[in-house]
């Protein structure tokens, strides 16, 4: 789940505090801008006569580094790493309090051993006799910098961030010299090892990124070696120069341009002159709208923030309870989560592939539209059946509201066509119709619709979506120097020695997976799940005999589930803030929707020609 930190806590108070925020906010806008012109120039100068700039692949790469690293610092400063904190059951109080010196206080001292790994990565690359050099004569390793610098920065925030009071923050920092004196230990006479991984693992329970607990946890397994630590940031190179991974923050950004805009106002209009006629047509309304939002924002809960103060009213002045108001804004605060350009999906992708096997990402979203549609109509269905029963009057249908509605929500409905459209022609690679739909979302809600000011609005609201790709991006970054420990260690085979041992055939090993990914779906945060999941999983699929592709919208569909799922899936998390009702009694109201998406998940898992099927019929498979 994404945990705020406290007000008097969080780093973006006084004069610091704004000069950070300013900084970031430049630094962060400045390189969006850049990535995305710099996409945009070979799409648009390539049928023009091949114009193009050169050397603009290192350049996005190298720009991909500072959005991961600077957004990494964002998410800091604003309190969204992703995190499996359960401090939040403490209530406030003592207990509170100290979980998050703990946590935080770990937090400072992993980050802080992570950014010497990366200040020796750069220092290597500085002293050989002739350093690589950027197209525009630039030593690389003045850009790497941004590594160790921004998790210098970072370990200081967490260590403003672990307590409201000095001698809190002086424990804080006295951890980072205290890590720094077990690393001066030989790795043969220390005895402790597996103590040091336990006590990372429990910061993570306490408020800790998962990030910090994986790369806390991949130094400690190095370390144990005799490895440096720089091996667990080395592997980010190989990161950001997948094809497909500057996507993330290109699409990240265009979802929080029309959450933050009047873009929900208009969508809804549009749905319900479409729906509202029918009987629960404001219930399909309210699905279909939020699996269009989430298809933007990536299923991270910014569609039940953004559209749930908007569509719950709706729902109850129309006559439904408020058990089922509440369940339904819930349940379709992650539908839509398999449809283009769903960031899952593509992270899902690059995670999932490997020198032996490639998961493309355009089968991928070919593979997940029927089993993604099953879910909404699955929704869709229940709404419907519940609404026969509702005795409101419904809203008329008329061809004049719905030429105004649609005409007003033009731009908006058309961003989904645009970007399948250029991705499907392949007229455009994935990168260059990320930076498409950014550019258009901005264009759309700045200067056509006007709903943010370009100067004004627009750089605020790249900075908090900072703290998701840079949350993400970090996650993923770290996470490989951990995934590589775990292959060189043969771990995966070894689990999957085991399931083989106790798991006889391929319907069981789903049926194991389907209820696996539901638990983790309910604890852990999606993009943390794919990241720590996703390499494990996939070779245990193929000895089993699972298609690639499919497996992934297997995997995918049971974390989208999980959302859902007690004890604290992230939607029943967020509803529970968002509308102050206590989780227990959102489990009850949700429970009809777990149900019947649960049947749709199993209908996706053991049918897998809903999936490949289509990619049969299209020539992809």
């Amino acid at each position: 789940m994404i945990e705020t930190t406290p007000a008097s806590a969080d780093g973006q108070t006084g004069f610091l505090g704004t000069l950070l925020k300013g900084t970031e906010q430049t630094v962060l806008t400045a390189t969006l801008a850049l990535a995305t012109i710099l996409l945009l120039i070979d799409a648009i100068g390539r049928p023009l006569g091949g114009i193009h700039v050169p050397g603009k692949d290192e350049y996005v790469k190298q720009l991909t580094l500072w959005l991961a690293f600077v957004g990494g610092l964002a998410a800091a400063a604003q309190g969204t790493h992703l995190t499996l904190s359960t401090s939040e059951f403490f209530g406030e109080g003592l207990a509170r309090r100290l979980s998050r010196l703990f946590g935080f206080s770990v937090s400072a001292a992993v980050v802080a051993i992570l950014g010497k790994g990366a200040y020796d990565i750069v220092r290597v690359h500085r002293a050989v006799a002739e350093p690589k050099m950027l197209p525009i004569g630039v030593p690389e390793w003045a850009s790497e910098a941004i590594m160790p610098i921004s998790l210098g920065l970072m370990a200081l925030v967490f260590v403003w961030k672990s307590s409201d009071r000095w001698w809190g923050r002086g424990v804080a920092f006295l951890a980072i010299p205290a890590a720094f004196a077990i690393g001066l230990i030989p790795s043969e006479s220390l005895t402790f090892i597996w103590p040091l991984a336990l006590v990372v693992l429990a910061a993570a329970l306490f408020g800790a990124p998962v990030f910090v607990a994986m790369g806390g946890v991949a130094a400690v397994l190095f370390f144990s070696e005799g490895t440096p630590v720089s091996a667990v940031t080395r592997k980010v190179y190989d990161l950001i120069a997948s094809p497909t991974l500057p996507a993330i923050p290109l699409l990240t950004a265009a979802g929080y341009v029309l959450a933050e805009s009047a873009a929900a106002e208009r969508l809804v209009r549009f749905f319900r002159s479409l729906f509202g006629w029918m009987p629960g047509g404001i219930a399909v309304m309210v699905a279909a709208v939020c699996a269009l939002f989430t298809t933007f924002t990536g299923g991270s809960g910014v569609t039940i923030i953004a559209l749930g103060g908007l569509v719950y009213p709706i729902l109850r002045k129309d006559g439904y309870s408020e058990g089922f108001s509440l369940g339904l804004v819930t349940a379709s605060g992650s539908l839509g989560l398999l449809f283009p350009p769903s960031l899952p999906v593509v992270l899902y992708s690059v995670v999932a592939s490997s020198r032996d096997q490639v998961v493309p990402l355009d089968q991928l979203y070919i593979a997940g539209f029927l089993p993604g549609l099953l879910l909404i109509v699955l929704t869709a269905a229940y709404g419907i059946a519940v609404g026969r029963h509702v005795s409101r009057s419904r809203q008329a249908f008329t061809w004049k509201e719905l030429a105004v509605s649609t005409w007003r929500a033009k731009w908006e409905l058309g961003l989904p066509f645009v970007v399948i459209g250029l991705f499907a022609s392949g007229w455009l690679t994935m990168l260059e119709t990320a930076a498409a739909a950014l550019a258009y979302a901005v264009i759309v809600e700045c200067l056509i619709m006007r709903d943010l000011h370009i100067f004004k609005s627009l750089p605020n609201v790249l900075l908090k979506a900072a703290g998701l790709m840079g949350a993400v991006l970090i996650l993923l970054s770290i996470a490989m120097g951990l995934t590589n420990y775990l292959v060189d260690a043969q771990i995966p085979d070894q689990i999957l020695a085991w399931v083989q041992l106790h798991i006889h055939s391929q319907a069981m090993f789903l049926l194991a997976l389907n209820v696996f990914l539901l638990v983790v779906g309910s604890v852990v945060e999606i993009y943390a799940a794919i990241v720590i999941l996703a390499p494990l999983i996939v070779p245990i699929g193929a000895a089993f005999g699972v298609n690639p592709i499919h497996l992934g919208v297997i995997f995918l569909a049971n974390l989208e589930l999980g959302f859902l799922f007690p004890p604290v899936g992230l939607n029943l998390f967020l509803s529970s803030s968002r509308f102050n009702k206590p989780l227990p009694q959102l489990y009850r109201h949700v429970m009809p929707f777990l149900i019947i998406l649960a049947i749709g998940v199993l209908l996706i898992t053991y049918v897998p020609s809903m999936s490949i099927g289509l990619l049969k019929l299209l020539g992809k498979s």
